[in-house]
């Protein structure tokens, strides 16, 4: 009986997996709010397992005309969540919801 509650605590402290959800963060090099806000990104990649993909708006005018002036921009999955910083408590939310729905 003990180790049931062993192994019902480590599923709830489980990491949740959220591979089939993308975060595109659009950049540029020498951007110290990118930098920041890629880091909380990676944190919350390490705890959710979803895809982080970067690109530098200035390897492409369309995205640099689009973009260049207010990067960072993060999509998930395609659609503009965030421009210039992240909000956390945002963040934990999509999360949620994205759990929540993949828990259906």
């Amino acid at each position: 009986m003990p180790f049931q509650w062993l192994r019902f605590w480590n599923k709830s402290k489980a990491r949740q997996e959220l591979g089939h959800i993308t975060f595109l963060m659009y950049t540029r090099k020498g951007c110290h709010l990118c930098e920041i806000a890629w880091e909380i990104l990676r944190s919350a990649q390490k705890d959710h397992g979803f895809v982080l993909k970067a690109e530098d708006v200035d390897t492409d005018p369309n995205l640099a005309e689009q973009y260049g002036q207010i990067v960072p921009v993060i999509l998930l999955n395609g659609q503009v969540r965030f421009r210039g910083r992240i909000n956390n408590v945002l963040l934990q939310r999509l999360l949620k919801a994205e759990i929540a729905k993949s828990a259906i």
